[in-house]
């Protein structure tokens, strides 16, 4: 894999008009993520060989800039890349639902974090994630957790999840005043979980090697005793029916104790 030194990356400072009001302000690039999101995926890339990372959708650098310290080549991409604040870093205007801007088996590493499920063609972004990745590369994603334990009440009690509200005129019109009018960068319109992740992922080619949650949530001792009882109907499934429907996972404490976001680690066959 190809090196890079740590560089410096001076960040570049946006005038309030030039953005959206959601985003505004002169100042560094923030993160949009949940907190523990970026941290956890620093963890999993820092053990790994320094290499080239394609970071889409980049937002406005955050994660970027922080891989760069870590020693990492960066390229970006976002749908705006208007609202990216590094200087002297490759910035591309790309759609993960078409075909992004660069060649075939160019990367060591993809990065692509809270961007699935904001897009038209998840399928889609699977297929670039193979077709750019080298053989053996790393792939990184992440996605709202629609699938713990306290979003599986919600939707149950309301008929919708935290992340995955009911797109109403108020709340449309709300989210076009903050974002003017970039509303992919807050909506989410395509629910997806460890089922569908992991489906596209090996269908793709891809093997799972490790499936992480941005933190552990605060008020999970509430839930423990249906978390008990899940896992207890879990147990007296008959192993090849457990092995079938990915039981084991779906009771795993990444994906049924999850905090806001799952993001799944794997590598390219």
């Amino acid at each position: 894999m190809a090196t890079a030194e740590p560089a410096a990356t001076p960040s570049r400072t946006i005038k309030g008009a030039d953005h959206p009001p959601l985003l505004a302000g002169n100042r560094g690039p923030a993160p949009v993520s949940r907190p523990g999101l970026h941290e956890t995926v620093l963890g999993i890339l820092r053990g790994l060989p320094r290499g080239l990372v394609l970071d889409c959708p980049t937002g406005e650098g955050a994660l970027a800039e922080d891989l760069i310290k870590e020693g990492f080549e960066l390229r970006c991409c976002d749908l705006y890349s208007e609202l990216f604040r590094l200087d002297g870093v490759d910035i591309k205007r790309g759609d993960l639902s078409g075909t992004l801007p660069y060649t075939s088996k160019s990367f060591d590493y993809i990065v692509s974090l809270d961007g699935l499920e904001h897009i038209d063609s998840p399928p889609q972004a699977f297929r670039e994630y193979n077709r750019l990745l080298k053989p053996g590369g790393h792939l990184i994603i992440s996605v709202p957790n629609i699938m713990n334990i306290e979003e599986r009440l919600k939707w149950l009690l309301f008929g919708y999840t935290s992340h995955f509200k009911p797109l109403s005129e108020q709340y449309k019109s709300k989210i076009d005043d903050d974002t003017a009018g970039k509303h992919e960068i807050v909506v989410h319109a395509n629910p997806i979980g460890y089922n569908e992740l992991r489906y596209y992922l090996e269908l793709n080619g891809f093997a799972i090697q490790d499936v992480h949650r941005d933190r552990v949530k605060g008020n999970q001792w509430l839930y423990w005793p249906l978390v008990a009882f899940i896992r207890l109907l879990a147990k007296l499934t008959p192993e090849a029916r457990r092995k079938d429907r990915w039981t084991d996972e779906l009771a795993s404490d990444p994906v049924l104790l999850g905090g806001n976001t799952i993001i799944i680690h794997s590598i390219l066959r």
